[in-house]
């Protein structure tokens, strides 16, 4: 329930709104309902990105107690004794572990700074004592609390979020997660030799940072969000406020990121890592709380009853032939789908064959006729379609024996019966079919074409009858 509710409405007038998806929805179900599963899958990936050691891997996951900087020494004792002084009076919210109950506390200060983000020196210029105990008094005793009436400067109630962050038990990124930002904060691009350059690995710090972010407890979680989304705002309106996201970095990191009960002396070695990373979250933190797509996949198959895949390599298989065996359902439909059509096409095929047979035999007695129906007899699938029509051959023409054909052997001879011969010749399949497409489109069905060929013909003939009488006379008129 906490996940996810499913509310019914009957309201006609607000069915057509747009329905709201969450991409990370098995993302967050799984964490809540199978938290070891969900943590394995998340640090197997974070080992792929970052080199952790072994006792640094058990203090990720919780395993062993942090070992951090500065945790040796009188100094660093006399340290520690002196901020658990000042957090000796806990309040509800102020000096308390991190619940959601101070998360709903302290977010009014946040949405009461996102209308205020052009005050110069923003988070920098502290605010006046007084008032900011006044509203620290509010906030832990659970009032609500009214910010716009004009009471408060913007100045007040920036302090007052640096003071109730750094007042927590610990950083809001948590202990576990130290040495792992600093290995982040390591992320090169290579060369082409394999070499690590200087160049920081965008992509692959983000991908990180996301991971990392899923395995942070919830409260932390929700809290991080509302506060690098202030922040990347804040930044936005740096031609303003006068604070870059560098500035911003410089004032959070120490509440956000540090140790507790550490000095910048402690963290001399690394403490241009940290500014920078914090920097680098602020920058990019609209990307930052989106799972990756392949933890995304993994949740979604591990609900869906398909294997789960542990790694972002694990996903490349998808693409494979073998993601059939991953969605047996779709492929399935897909094949119903495809044989379908398939059969709906081979009708629509046939039915246009028996279209082209009928036509093709409804013809005229003619030569065009013949090789028409030759060209169906070289191709025995395609008189499949005309079972259902006659095929009787048609009746052999008889051969002509006429006074002006016997001239025509006699006196022309071989000529004739090889200009007969290669007028009756059959042509190439695609010839044909070219001729029978202009013919077609001329003449406008295929009785037509008929009786044009057969004019043709016949005005051949009259030309061939006219040269055989001027032969005769000719030869007579030398004779005499």
């Amino acid at each position: 329930d906490a996940i996810c509710n499913f509310v019914i409405c009957n309201d006609s007038s607000l069915r057509s709104q747009p329905i709201i998806f969450n991409p990370d929805f098995f993302v967050e179900k799984l964490r809540h309902e199978k938290p070891e599963v969900f943590t394995e899958l998340v640090v197997s990936n974070i080992t792929r990105l970052i080199d952790l050691p072994g006792a640094e891997l058990a203090q990720l996951m919780g395993e062993e107690d942090p070992k951090l900087p500065g945790a040796n020494g009188t100094a660093a004792g006399f340290f520690r004794s002196l901020m658990s002084l000042k957090r000796k009076e806990k309040g509800v919210v102020f000096g308390s572990p991190l619940t959601e109950e101070g998360i709903a506390q302290v977010s009014q200060l946040i949405e009461y700074l996102h209308k205020n983000l052009r005050a110069e020196g923003l988070f920098r210029v502290p605010g006046n004592s007084i008032r900011q105990q006044i509203l620290k008094d509010a906030l832990n005793s659970g009032t609500d609390i009214d910010l716009d009436s004009g009471e408060f400067h913007s100045n007040d109630v920036a302090t007052l979020l640096k003071m109730f962050l750094g007042e927590l038990p610990e950083p809001l990124l948590t202990h576990k997660h130290f040495h792992a930002h600093l290995k982040i904060a390591d992320l090169t691009l290579f060369d082409e030799k394999g070499n690590k350059t200087s160049t920081p690995d965008k992509e692959r710090q983000i991908e990180a940072l996301q991971l990392l972010f899923l395995i942070l407890p919830a409260p932390n979680r929700s809290l991080l969000k509302l506060l690098l989304d202030l922040l990347y705002q804040t930044a936005k309106k740096q031609d303003k406020n006068k604070m870059s996201a560098h500035n911003l970095a410089l004032m959070f990191a120490p509440h956000i990121l540090w140790p507790r009960n550490v000095t910048a002396n402690d963290l001399q070695e690394n403490i241009t890592k940290l500014n920078n990373g914090v920097t680098f979250m602020i920058k990019h933190s609209q990307k930052l709380f989106k799972a990756p797509a392949y933890i995304r996949e993994c949740a979604r198959l591990h609900y869906l009853g398909s294997r789960a895949h542990t790694s972002k390599d694990d996903l490349d298989l998808l693409t494979s032939p073998s993601s059939k065996e991953l969605q047996p359902l779709k492929s399935q439909k897909r094949s119903r789908l495809d044989t379908c059509h398939q059969e709906e096409t081979q009708q629509r095929t046939e039915e246009a064959l028996k279209e082209l047979f009928r036509h093709v035999h409804n013809m005229p007695d003619s030569a065009k006729k013949k090789k028409l129906i030759r060209q169906f007899n070289k191709h025995p699938t395609a008189l499949t379609p005309g079972s259902d029509v006659p095929t009787s051959p048609a009746p052999r023409r008889a051969r002509s024996r006429s006074f002006s054909g016997l001239i025509k052997r006699k006196v022309l001879g071989t000529p004739v019966i090889l200009e007969r011969k290669s007028r009756d010749a059959t042509p190439e399949p695609e010839r044909v079919s070219k001729e029978n497409v202009h013919l077609l489109q001329k003449c406008g069905s295929p009785a037509h074409v008929s009786q044009v060929k057969l004019k043709s013909l016949e005005g051949r003939k009259e030309e061939s009858c006219r040269r055989v009488r001027a032969h005769l006379l000719s030869k007579d008129s030398s004779s005499l």
